[in-house]
């Protein structure tokens, strides 16, 4: 079984237990489950780095707030309704609409856990943050994507980081190729 630091904070412990149990029978590890907000950041601040799974709205705070205060070695998945996802304008935040298949949990923390392995290397050996012309050559093939096909723009996002993990391409470069691809095809 894989350790991820993972924290599961849902308002109602069972629903936690479920995830739980989803992700372990999936061979990832699970840290705590746990129904508060506070409770989740006591938790990441002991583990250090990791990835929260959480609902919308915890007893104590909405997910925003939970997001704000996280360490830094955090990240968040936000498990909501499309209509609340929808709200979600955080482009640092992996959302997952509910109901959910157990493959693409099991995928978007798998995919969250390798960002997370890529940039602790990418710190570690110094490499640059994204230039701006990065940014705006993935926010322009987020955009495609979104006109295209219906996606919301964490989907777009989401179908990005999956075309680059299944390639072994970085981010960019799969936004480039989905941004050429429209242009070859004229954008129609």
């Amino acid at each position: 079984m894989v350790n991820a630091n993972i924290i599961i904070a849902f308002p109602r412990v069972d629903d936690a237990k479920n995830v739980k149990n989803i992700l372990v029978r999936n061979g990832i590890g699970v840290a705590a489950t746990v129904n508060s907000g506070a409770n989740a950041l006591s938790v990441a601040d002991s583990l250090g780095t990791g990835i929260i799974v959480s609902a919308y709205k915890l007893p104590d705070m909405p997910f925003f707030e939970l997001c704000e205060c996280m360490p830094e070695g955090f990240k968040l998945l936000l498990v909501a309704s499309k209509e609340r996802l929808n709200e979600c304008t955080n482009p640092d935040i992996v959302k997952l609409a509910m109901p959910f298949v157990i493959s693409d949990l099991i995928e978007t923390i798998g995919m969250m856990r390798m960002s997370m392995i890529r940039r602790k290397k990418e710190s570690s050996t110094g490499t640059h943050k994204r230039t701006e012309e990065e940014r705006r050559i993935l926010d322009m093939a987020k955009s495609i994507l979104m006109e295209r096909n219906g996606l919301t723009e964490g989907e777009a996002h989401k179908f990005i980081q999956k075309c680059s993990m299944d390639s072994g391409n970085s981010l960019i470069e799969s936004a480039r190729m989905v941004f050429s691809m429209y242009n070859a095809t004229g954008g129609d």
